[in-house]
């Protein structure tokens, strides 16, 4: 991919936090099943748990405080679609 013909996306150096508490459920499930994808790839626990199930896993990690995720300040723009966003097939 040519970074240089994509003018929609800058690659200057953002502000980045490291967060330790979620803002919202939504966020606290994406960084939960992100953690449980790892788990299941191979990386080991941080806590000693109960159960065997990755997800399980991932949620008593964060209730441990053992994870954190990486926020970025840059609002995030959807790139610019030309033309029908859905392809329409004729039959």
């Amino acid at each position: 991919m040519d970074l240089q013909a994509n003018n929609h996306f800058s690659l200057e150096m953002t502000q980045m936090t490291i967060e330790t508490g979620f803002d919202s459920n939504y966020r606290k499930v994406l960084v939960a099943a992100r953690r449980a994808r790892q788990l299941q790839n191979g990386s080991h626990a941080l806590v000693s748990s109960h159960s065997n199930k990755a997800c399980r896993i991932a949620q008593d990690e964060i209730a441990a405080g053992k994870i954190s995720y990486v926020k970025s300040d840059t609002v995030v723009q959807k790139p610019l679609v030309e033309g029908p966003a859905v392809p329409i097939l004729l039959s």
